[in-house]
């Protein structure tokens, strides 16, 4: 395994010369200081210090490209020249990583930062989250960003150790992570990665549980804001790998490529997180608690599926677009405030949603307060892009679908996975919406609105009702999604 690697690291790299060459292409547009616009990027992305490790060395040492096989400028060339904005650099770890990702990865990503200067990239890590799955930790930019990493990952990664320390693989340990975090001079962001990647069923949830995840809100609401709601290692379909897996990972992957995302287990739905994509399931529940929790979608890209990976590009299939203006620090506010939408397939370039009582009104993320039951109506409006996606399509929606749910408050059984208060509204197709030059938009009332609520939107290019099981290997194009964040509806007298 390691030889195949190598081998395809050799086959991978390119110079910084051709790196620069390829992003001259790319002249930098007006950054809009004072204007905010949807810029698609993807947080979930790694690089060759996602090493592997020679376990014949004491302590183990790492192998440069054993994991993943790019290097940060190539992720950062590639995400661009697929339509991103922005992207987080996430390289997971093992034995002393947080040196390989200051002393190694964090020079890189400076490089490629001079390289494609268009690009808003973001230093972060795919976190050895302790007593869970992954997730990302996205850093803000300032100068003492890789110092900031450095001392987290060092700190409570649970892979760090060496000899290996049971005792930093605990539920509570995240817990002291987060809120070691927000002792910084700038509190990071923190998404828990493919969180039912390890699920044995629906609702038989593995590495992470939606106890912990309400604990991480509980502890740090401003740093541990969603999840990801559609998981990378989509491009199964087109290639059955010999790479892009970390070998202490393989337990959770048994019978990994049989589907979307590398969820061996239970399937994803849609290409969506069964967390996400069920309308009253987890996602639904933390949202009825009056959560501020979102989602998001990336590539994982460890190796692309034409090198013998099950990985698309950065931005080549799944898009995570956030309302910001181009900067970093913008960027970072709005995801906090979940100012974002989530797409496959280039389905939409923009998803608007907005909420309003007639004197008031506010868009996706925020939060319409009534001083009495009232009518509100939502306003949806979408553009696709007329230029063809990576698969040479034009993918058209077919339906778009608004759910709402009731805003009952904090839940007894920090287990809870679902809510029954949740429901799809209506649904729309093409008959319903009306053409407002490149955009389609669509209006609903929602009559006698006795808050609070929340509502969100999704919509796909197929004609299933509810996004059904992705059951073998499925070709990922044909099966589009979009999604976007909750707008809450709140009572000025609420007491929730």
């Amino acid at each position: 395994m390691k030889k195949v690697r190598i081998f395809a690291v050799s086959t991978a790299i390119i110079s910084l010369a051709s790196f620069l060459a390829i992003s001259s292409s790319y002249t930098a547009d007006s950054l809009h200081s004072d204007n905010r616009e949807w810029l698609a990027g993807d947080h979930h992305i790694h690089s060759r210090y996602s090493v592997g490790w020679n376990n014949t060395t004491e302590p183990p040492s790492p192998v440069l490209g054993g994991d993943a096989i790019y290097p940060i400028t190539m992720n950062a060339v590639m995400g661009r020249r697929h339509g991103l904005d922005w992207m987080v650099s996430t390289d997971h770890g093992g034995p002393n990583h947080s040196k390989v990702n200051r002393d190694y990865a964090y020079p890189e990503l400076l490089e490629a930062r001079k390289a494609v200067p268009d690009m808003v990239i973001f230093y972060g890590m795919e976190f050895d989250t302790p007593g869970a799955d992954h997730s990302s930790i996205i850093v803000p930019h300032s100068d003492h960003e890789a110092d900031d990493l450095f001392q987290i990952e060092s700190r409570f990664a649970k892979r760090e150790p060496w000899p290996a320390d049971s005792d930093w693989d605990t539920e509570d340990r995240m817990l002291q992570a987060l809120t070691a975090m927000s002792e910084l001079s700038l509190s990071p962001v923190v998404i828990a990665h493919h969180p039912s990647r390890s699920a044995t069923d629906k609702g038989e949830f593995g590495l992470t549980t939606p106890a912990e995840l309400r604990a991480w809100h509980d502890t740090a609401p401003h740093i541990a804001v969603g999840m990801e709601g559609a998981p990378g290692h989509q491009a199964v379909y087109f290639s059955q790998p010999a790479l892009g897996v970390a070998e202490e990972e393989e337990d959770v992957f048994a019978g990994a490529y049989a589907g979307r995302g590398a969820y061996g287990r239970f399937p994803t739905m849609g290409g969506f997180d069964q967390m996400t994509a069920q309308v009253g399931g987890f996602w639904d529940s933390m949202l009825a608690e009056g959560r501020r929790w979102w989602i998001t979608a990336n590539s994982d890209s460890h190796v692309h599926w034409s090198e013998g990976g099950v990985d698309f590009w950065p931005g080549e299939y799944s898009k995570t677009y956030i309302l910001a203006e181009r900067n970093h620090a913008s960027i970072l506010e709005s995801l906090r405030e979940g100012r974002v939408f989530v797409t496959t397939g280039d389905l939409v370039s923009e998803l608007w949603v907005s909420a309003s009582s007639g004197i008031h009104q506010t868009d996706t993320g925020g939060t319409l307060t009534l001083d009495s039951p009232q009518d509100v109506t939502v306003t949806i409006k979408f553009l696709h892009t007329k230029q063809p996606n990576a698969n040479g399509d034009i993918p058209e929606v077919n339906r778009v679908d608004l759910i709402l749910g009731e805003v009952t408050g904090p839940v007894t059984d920090i287990d809870t996975a679902s809510t029954n208060r949740t429901h799809v509204e209506t649904r729309f197709t093409a008959s319903d919406w009306r053409i407002e030059g490149d955009y389609q938009v669509m209006d609903y009332t929602l009559r006698d609105v006795d808050a609070p609520v929340y509502l969100r939107v999704r919509g796909t290019n197929t004609e299933e009702l509810e996004p059904e099981l992705d059951v073998g290997r499925e070709n990922p194009w044909q099966d589009l999604w979009f999604y976007s964040n909750p707008i809450f509806i709140e009572s000025a007298l609420s007491t929730l």
